[in-house]
């Protein structure tokens, strides 16, 4: 049981719960002209419903960014680049090529993906054994994924929201040295190249919320690289597992494997579904949730420090994992936990919830050899986000790198604390 506590822990990430201190801000300035930025949005070409967390690509290169939760997306090109088209690919859709010359005709751009799903009902394969086909993709990992470790750019965003209140946004780039999938041992590292944070958009009233981890922690998501984390030794005799269907990835045929729990096991682990490649047997994306039936038990595995007299009770927990391929080779692309807590006071008539997010999309990969971070550099487990970067508002600060466009809430919330500012 203390291998499994540890284990979710890293997972999942720390919260610190502490009394409420004011913070303050700064403002800096930086400019940049050496890019163009492209902006759209994702959509279903048949529901016009928005596509969120869709892969965009500068196709022939690394540069590469997600759409956000409403489908939104901002590429930056540097203006000597060669490569004038777009790759959007999306779970269950047809891949879509842009040019960026239709960028010129409007400025935000709406891109819509034709879903695939339909057509390949009659094309869907039920292997017998979804525990073997785990098996085999775990045994295949070394051949489908990464023998060298690469250097990444990525952009790296957390929230923390008191009900619909948004207490703090942190942003980052951040360097990544991804450790080659030969080595099991070997760690990620990652270190902060420049970051802001916006603490205190909306004072909580009786807690200051801290997610400890940062990016170091959620890059532990990469379950291919931790497949230990979620599908421990014993996992045949842990989860229940029943193909879904067949959909399209990249154009390439997924299995979607379900699984759960087996309902006797009384200790929390996970449910959700993996999209497997069926040619190749490789993860391609991940989408699963914490089982919190056992709530004393789940809040345990959560909770570092909390005050005296308060009662906290996960509600729901949802990660996602994905990955993007290129040359045959699939390489770590973009990773989301989202967790939302409920918090009782002993004495207070009223509840509050706390929701916490952070996700991660790897921006570049960079073609010379990777190097180690230095350690006095890295960002830590035990590290605080807000801790590491400034205070203040630019919209032109991120300059040319790219970065995951905000939801239209963060981007209010930013606003609002620019206002304020001002």
């Amino acid at each position: 049981m203390k291998k499994r506590r540890i284990i979710t822990e890293i997972l999942l990430g720390i919260l610190v719960l502490f009394p409420v201190w004011n913070l303050s801000a700064s403002y800096s300035d930086n400019d940049s002209t050496q890019f163009i930025s492209y902006q759209g949005i994702i959509k279903n070409a048949k529901t016009n419903e928005d596509l969120p967390f869709a892969s965009i690509i500068l196709k022939g290169t690394n540069v590469a960014t997600v759409s956000n939760i409403d489908g939104e997306f901002i590429i930056k090109v540097n203006k000597s680049s060669t490569s004038k088209t777009l790759l959007i690919s999306y779970i269950g859709y047809k891949n879509n090529t842009i040019s960026l010359s239709e960028f010129e005709k409007a400025k935000f751009l709406t891109i819509k993906l034709d879903p695939l799903t339909e057509h390949l009902k009659e094309l869907t394969v039920r292997p017998e054994d979804g525990a073997e086909i785990i098996r085999q993709v775990l045994y295949n990992r070394h051949n489908n994924y990464s023998h060298q470790a690469i250097s990444m750019t990525g952009f790296y965003r957390e929230t923390i929201k008191n009900r619909r209140n948004y207490v703090s946004i942190s942003e980052a780039i951040i360097d990544i040295y991804k450790s080659n999938y030969d080595n099991d041992l070997q760690f990620d590292q990652v270190k902060i190249d420049k970051g802001r944070k916006s603490s205190n958009v909306e004072k909580m009233d009786t807690l200051l919320v801290k997610l400890q981890g940062g990016p170091a922690v959620l890059m532990l998501l990469d379950i291919v690289k931790h497949p230990d984390n979620i599908f421990t030794e014993k996992y045949e005799n842990i989860y229940v597992f029943e193909f879904e269907n067949v959909v399209s990835i990249n154009d390439r045929l997924h299995y979607v494997l379900n699984f759960k729990q087996n309902s006797y096991i009384e200790e929390p682990y996970y449910y959700g579904k993996l999209y497997i490649d069926i040619e190749r047997l490789a993860i391609t994306d991940a989408i699963f949730s914490l089982n919190l039936e056992n709530k004393e038990e789940a809040s345990r595995q959560f909770i570092k420090k909390k005050p005296a007299g308060v009662t906290i009770t996960p509600m729901n927990t949802t990660y996602r994992a994905s990955y993007t391929i290129q040359d045959n080779t699939w390489f770590f692309n973009y990773v989301r936990a989202e967790v939302k807590f409920k918090i009782d006071w002993k004495k207070k008539l009223f509840n509050t919830t706390i929701s916490l997010m952070s996700e991660l999309a790897v921006t570049d990969r960079l073609p010379e050899m990777a190097e180690k971070i230095e350690r006095k550099e890295r960002f830590g487990r035990s590290d605080f986000m807000e801790e590491k970067v400034d205070a203040f508002f630019d919209p032109n600060y991120w300059g040319d790198y790219n970065l995951i466009e905000p939801d239209a809430s963060i981007e209010q919330a930013i606003r609002k604390l620019y206002r304020k500012y001002k």
